[in-house]
């Protein structure tokens, strides 16, 4: 694909189609067969169990990877951008050139423009084939290169990371000293750059905070033109999508609803099914009841033949898969604390000159279940850390009689010991009844079959995550903290997560951006930001219907200046 094409001008409409895709390796094959049309302005979400191949599908749309048969059919200028779950190799450049290089194609194109010119300008051979052909390369190249809308690139530039949640004075530090997580909004900050004809977003939201995913939501609905998603954040994915293609059992399919939609239409269809394969395996009873009743019986012969030759040619009807990891979990009871598990008066954390948050004082009552937001660096998991005693800090921290605490951390899976096995981790703090169902629990956190006697070392990040998970589970603590609990399950996980944490009868609190996770479960809010912590009243609905009022006050005041 020509790289000037990443900018060429706005095309009224792009189709492109999923021809036949059949996808098999080692004897096993992960889809066949499949086809589907992205249109101009799809909102697509790719849905279907953890292994169903929705991530190679991505790859295979972005051309990452090819198909074992089938193509991908496109316009020869479409450009498709590809966001995966983990990329970016280190480099020297700052973030505000990182992003930049969004527009390399247009700065290459003028530089190529500038050269040809130049080399017009010193011939003489006017008459000779070669500069006729140099005057079609400048007019073909010019002709694209002013179609390109005028655009101030640094403004769009500051505008996108700003959006995703970059300070400016982040733009011009190197993008080595960021985490992965940042370093993939720069990754997307230079895929939104490009006003691709078709984005892939592979997990976007794992890693940003709620007012940065509500800018990338309102980003995609209002300014991308086509969109093919795969997350499990399902706020975002009803707000954005308007098409459902889901993937089982080695094929797909496609529904022209939003996922809430999506998941009753897959209900009524699975029920159907169970209909059909009811109503067929009565047929096929009584038919091969009939056959071994008449298989001697002359006069029934042909009867007999024909029905048997009838039940040889039967398609036996498929029921799709169900996802039976709805395993409902329960915490064991809470020892009883104090009535106040949390009071905080006037905490305040700084490094070096760098203030984080100050003066800030909160009480947390028994059984209370609240939330930490903010934008990501503004001190919610360095506050977590002065609960747990893992800082020091300024101010006063009071845990209430007979608190006992259990901790999520981010960095929790680093702390399980390599040596053991995936069943071992959890055999060893599971007690009583529950250990006759550590491999229902491991199951129900995808650890299915073989997978229980690995060992922790060969397990990726997400896995490990989901282990420390369970873990934290089966510990019988009283105040719960979780720090960003969701990033790495996927949505029947979290569901069993928020089910248990429902019934959960001690204390928690919750550092998540995940608002589909928070809802119905908190009843206040913390938000940090500007170096402080404010408490707000009620649910995490509530609090962002407040955020947004109080953005539209602010954006009033800026008008009447």
């Amino acid at each position: 694909m020509n790289e000037s094409a990443i900018f060429a001008p706005y095309k009224k409409s792009i189709m492109i189609s999923v021809d036949g895709l059949t996808v098999a390796f080692g004897g096993t094959t992960l889809f066949k067969d499949i086809s589907f049309v992205i249109n101009d302005k799809d909102r697509i979400a790719l849905m279907g169990k953890n292994g169903a191949g929705k991530s190679t599908l991505l790859k295979i749309i972005a051309g990452a990877q090819a198909p074992s048969s089938g193509k991908i059919s496109a316009p020869k200028d479409a450009v498709i951008a590809y966001l995966p779950q983990h990329l970016m190799a280190d480099d020297n450049r700052t973030v505000f050139e990182e992003a930049a290089q969004a527009f390399a194609g247009i700065f290459e194109m003028q530089k190529e423009i500038d050269a040809l010119n130049h080399e017009m300008a010193t011939r003489t051979d006017y008459e000779s084939e070669s500069y006729y052909d140099l005057i079609d390369q400048v007019s073909t190249l010019s002709e694209k290169f002013y179609a390109i809308d005028e655009i101030n690139y640094d403004a769009e530039v500051e505008k996108i990371l700003l959006g995703l949640g970059f300070q400016r004075e982040d733009f011009n530090r190197p993008t080595a000293e960021f985490s992965g997580g940042w370093r993939m909004r720069i990754e997307l900050a230079k895929i939104l750059l490009k006003k691709p004809d078709l984005i892939l977003l592979d997990e976007p939201t794992n890693h940003m905070d709620i007012e940065s995913i509500q800018w990338l939501e309102e980003f995609l609905i209002n300014s991308a033109k086509a969109v093919i998603l795969i997350s499990h954040d399902r706020a975002f994915v009803d707000n954005i999508t308007t098409r459902t293609i889901e993937v089982t059992m080695g094929r797909i399919y496609d529904y022209k609803v939003n996922y809430s939609l999506y998941l009753t239409l897959r209900q009524e269809r699975r029920d159907q099914q169970l209909k059909q394969f009811e109503e067929q395996r009565k047929m096929i009873a009584d038919n091969e009841d009939f056959i071994e009743r008449f298989k001697g019986t002359y006069s029934k012969t042909n009867q007999v033949q024909s029905r048997v030759k009838m039940l040889e040619k039967l398609t036996i009807v498929e029921i799709d898969e169900e996802d039976n990891s709805a395993l409902r979990l329960k915490f064991p009871p809470s020892p009883r604390s104090g009535n106040y598990p949390v009071i905080l008066d006037g905490m305040s954390k700084s490094y070096d000159d760098h203030v984080v948050f100050k003066n800030a004082s909160l009480t947390i009552q028994r059984g209370e279940r609240v939330a930490f937001v903010g934008k990501n660096g503004e001190g919610k998991s360095t506050l977590v850390k002065g609960l747990m005693g893992e800082i020091d800090y300024q101010g006063t921290l009071t845990l209430g009689h007979n608190t006992m605490m259990g901790y999520f951390a981010q960095n929790q899976a680093s702390l399980l010991d390599e040596e053991t096995t995936v069943f071992q981790t959890i055999d060893d703090v599971a007690k009583g009844d529950i250990r006759s169902k550590i491999k229902d629990i491991l199951g129900a956190f995808m650890f299915g079959g073989d997978n229980i006697t690995k060992k922790v070392k060969v397990l990726s990040g997400g896995e490990r995550t989901r282990l420390a998970m369970i873990k934290l589970l089966l510990e019988p603590v009283n105040l719960l903290i979780l720090d960003e609990p969701t990033n790495h399950l996927d949505m029947k996980t979290k569901d069993i997560l928020k089910s248990a944490l429902l019934d959960f009868d001690g204390t928690l609190i919750l550092v998540s951006h995940d608002r589909d996770f928070l809802s119905g479960l908190v009843t206040k809010v913390f938000e940090f930001g500007n170096k402080q912590v404010k408490e707000h009243l009620g649910d995490i609905n509530s609090f962002l219907q407040k955020k947004k009022m109080d953005n539209l006050r602010e954006l009033e005041r800026n008008k009447q200046k």
